[in-house]
C-alpha cells in the first residue's frame, strides 16, 4: 500500500512538471505584460512600414497573455484528436475575418469579455474527460477566432495597406507557429509513456485547468471593469 502511494506521489510529481513547461510560458506573460502593452506592440504609434507592420503582427499574440493562453489552448486541444490540427487552422483564418470586419468599422460589442471567455471555455473543454466532437470545436474555434481578430484589429485601424496587410501576415504566421508548436510539444508529452494508442489525457486535463484558471482571471477582470469602469481623467 505505501509503495503504491510513492508511485503515485511520483506520477502526479512527474504531471505537474510536464503540465508546468506548458504553462509557465503563459504566467510568464501574465506578469511582465502591462495592459497598455498587450494591445500595442509598437508602443501605442500606429505602424508605418511593412516591417513594422509586421512585427507589430507577431508581437501583438504575444504580448497579449490573454490571446497568447487561447492559442495554447487550441494547440493542446488538437493534440488528443482526430483532424485535430484544423482547430488552429479554423482559429487562424477566423481571425483574419475578424481583423477585417474591425476595419470595415462593423461593431461588436463587448469583443474583450468574449475574448477572455473563450479562455475559459476552451480551457474547460480541454480539463473535460468527455469533451465535444472535433466538429464542434472547430466551429466554436472559428467563433473565437472572430473576436480575437477584432481585437487584433485595434491597433492596426487607419494604418496605410502595406502595413496592413504585413500585420495581417505577421499574427497569422506567428498564431499558427505558436499553436503548432503547443501541439507538437503537447504530443511529445502526452505520448511520452506507453503507445500513442493509449494516450495520457490526463496530462491534457491538468493543463485545461490551468488554462481554465487564466481565462477566469481575465473574465473576472473583464466582467469588473464593465460593472465598474474606470473614471478617465
Amino acid at each position: 500500500m505505501n509503495t503504491f502511494k510513492v508511485s503515485r506521489w511520483v506520477r502526479s510529481n512527474n504531471l505537474l512538471h510536464q503540465v508546468g513547461l506548458l504553462v509557465v510560458p503563459v504566467f510568464a506573460l501574465l506578469f511582465v505584460t502591462t495592459p497598455a502593452l498587450a494591445h500595442h506592440a509598437m508602443g501605442g504609434r500606429m505602424p508605418s512600414s511593412f516591417f513594422e507592420g509586421f512585427i507589430s503582427g507577431i508581437a501583438h499574440p504575444l504580448i497579449g497573455p490573454d490571446h497568447f493562453a487561447f492559442i495554447v489552448a487550441i494547440g493542446l486541444l488538437a493534440v488528443a484528436r482526430r483532424q485535430g490540427i484544423l482547430i488552429p487552422v479554423a482559429f487562424v483564418l477566423a481571425a483574419m475575418v475578424g481583423t477585417g470586419l474591425h476595419l470595415l468599422q462593423l461593431s461588436i460589442p463587448g469583443v474583450e469579455l468574449f475574448v477572455s471567455g473563450s479562455i475559459l471555455v476552451f480551457g474547460i473543454l480541454l480539463a473535460m474527460k468527455e469533451s465535444l466532437g472535433t466538429g464542434w470545436v472547430i466551429g466554436l474555434s472559428a467563433v473565437a477566432g472572430l473576436f480575437h481578430g477584432y481585437a487584433y484589429g485595434e491597433s492596426i485601424f487607419g494604418a496605410e495597406m502595406t502595413p496592413l496587410f504585413a500585420y495581417l501576415a505577421g499574427f497569422t504566421v506567428i498564431q499558427l507557429v505558436v499553436s503548432l508548436g503547443a501541439f507538437w510539444v503537447g504530443k511529445a508529452i502526452v505520448f511520452s509513456q506507453g503507445s500513442e494508442s493509449q494516450p495520457k489525457s490526463d496530462r491534457l486535463r491538468s493543463a485545461g485547468l490551468v488554462i481554465c484558471g487564466v481565462g477566469l482571471a481575465f473574465f473576472v477582470s473583464q466582467v469588473v471593469n464593465i460593472l465598474f469602469p474606470v473614471p478617465h481623467a
